[in-house]
């Protein structure tokens, strides 16, 4: 079959029933010629060159045969096309949970990086102590997977056209929002620990102040103060809680990764998700309250 022949029957076909080995062949083979990514089913012998050519090809568990089954990348255990739809469905929105969890682990690490490098380069103070950096990482592996990996699927998912088979997993919506989001997490913390001895509560008293900058470390370079007898940072408290809270509608933001601007959608669809932000939540509180000596926080309450 010549090129422009299939391109003149390939555009009025939508459905191909009882069809013949070799033209099944033929049109997954004129298919992926054209970029377009193709799935196929089959259950006999012959359907194996079709099954092994096309992207994804489903075999039927009970009526295929052994050659068919070998052939398939997916083997349908019940026969059923709903199951056809079930996997689509469940394989999207496994691919969407990676790329979430990739965006959100991304902005984090960027943040994370940025901020210690330059705290520590100018202040002779990383302004996240050890111990609160595996907090932070705990949110960012451990919680962020489970957070953003159990969102279950929706039928949107199947309105959505296949991905080309040379995109990228981290696509340029992603990396906008990535970018954005670091841009916007950096500047907060810049604002809050090079300035923010100006418009913080009181709870910062004039003995952890430095005279010649406007900076609050915990004791390393300060003239009169002493962490072992007046207690950690007031100051790096409140950058290591803000962080922690960006992080958090960090995590809202992460839901989404086609520009939606309802982030709060199908949020009560997933319990664990809300029970993992809620948890982070209160954990951060009792670091706070009672972990000042651990985290090195000023305690409260």
């Amino acid at each position: 079959m010549k090129g422009e022949e299939f391109d003149k029957i390939a555009a009025k076909v939508c459905v191909i029933a009882r069809s013949r080995p070799e033209d099944k062949y033929a049109f997954v083979v004129g298919l992926r010629e054209r970029g377009n990514v193709v799935a196929v089913t089959g259950d006999g012998t012959n359907d194996a060159p079709a099954l092994s050519k096309a992207d994804v090809g489903f075999a039927m568990g009970i009526a295929g045969t052994e050659v068919a089954k070998q052939a398939a990348a997916i083997m349908l255990m019940d026969d059923n096309f709903t199951s056809i739809v079930a996997a689509v469905k469940w394989g999207r929105n496994i691919y969407d949970s990676i790329r979430k969890f990739l965006m959100f682990q991304l902005t984090v690490n960027v943040v994370a990086v940025l901020v210690t490098f330059v705290s520590a380069a100018t202040t002779k103070e990383a302004i996240l102590s050890a111990i609160q950096m595996l907090w932070i990482n705990l949110i960012m592996d451990t919680l962020a997977s489970l957070a953003l990996a159990t969102e279950p699927p929706t039928e949107k998912l199947l309105l959505r056209k296949p991905h080309p088979r040379n995109s990228y997993i981290v696509n340029k919506k992603m990396a906008k929002h990535i970018i954005g989001q670091s841009i916007y997490q950096t500047i907060i913390m810049f604002i809050v620990y090079f300035a923010g001895t100006k418009f913080l509560i009181a709870e910062i008293s004039d003995s952890q102040k430095q005279t010649d900058s406007n900076f609050v470390i915990s004791g390393l370079e300060i003239d009169g103060y002493d962490e072992s007898t007046q207690g950690p940072s007031a100051h790096l408290t409140y950058c290591f809680n803000i962080f922690v809270m960006l992080q958090i509608f960090n995590f809202m933001n992460a839901r989404k990764l086609e520009d939606e601007c309802n982030v709060f959608e199908g949020l009560v669809c997933n319990s664990y998700f809300t029970i993992i932000v809620i948890a982070i939540f209160f954990l951060q509180v009792i670091i706070l309250t009672i972990g000042n000596i651990a985290f090195r926080c000023q305690m409260y309450g």
